[in-house]
């Protein structure tokens, strides 16, 4: 089993994908981990498109079961379309904003304003890089079944109705979850 989780920087996927991961003992993989080579400051150097791909490849087609999160559109189709499942994650902007320079400030002691511009942008779509736009575009094209969640829900309730979407561990999702948007696509 293979579930990916996307959304704009600041919207839950690397938590949702870590608690997933963890919950159920499965490989889990950071996009950002491939996308970006190790320097100081970090997030300054691309990696090789070939080699990410490649890395990314080789980490989830050791492990039976693993959990992506992050943006992988334009990575290659082998992987693209490799996933049993995938949850795009939206959230206002103003609470991803506000959770990223939190986020940001306890990692690093500041936020880079730049990438909170670029952040800001992502629902009406910035000139380069991931938004809003793309994203439904790149998931219109997913032979996976895509769940959308929409809203600041809690971390267990998201994992809920990823489960009711794919049961994992034969249990439904709690029906006071729906409050977040659900469209599901069946590709």
């Amino acid at each position: 089993m293979r579930i990916l989780i996307i959304g704009a920087s600041g919207s839950g996927t690397s938590t949702l994908g870590k608690t997933i991961a963890s919950e159920y003992d499965w490989s889990f993989c950071d996009a950002d981990d491939y996308y970006w080579l190790p320097t100081t400051p970090p997030f300054q150097e691309k990696r090789d498109h070939t080699a990410r791909l490649e890395m990314m490849l080789n980490d989830i087609n050791g492990h039976g079961n693993a959990v992506v999160s992050g943006s992988i559109m334009n990575w290659g189709i082998e992987l693209e379309n490799s996933f049993d499942l995938i949850v795009f994650l939206y959230l206002e902007t103003n609470i991803r904003v506000k959770r990223v320079k939190k986020r940001e400030e306890s990692r690093f002691g500041l936020v880079d304003p730049k990438f909170l511009k670029w952040l800001s942008e992502y629902d009406t779509g910035p000139s380069e890089g991931r938004s809003l736009a793309k994203h439904n575009a790149w998931l219109g094209e997913r032979k996976a079944r895509v769940i959308r969640i929409e809203g600041d829900l809690t971390v267990q309730e998201r994992v809920a109705i990823v489960r009711g979407a794919f049961p994992l561990r034969e249990q439904a999702a709690d029906a006071k979850s729906a409050r977040a948007v659900e469209n599901v696509t069946n590709a």
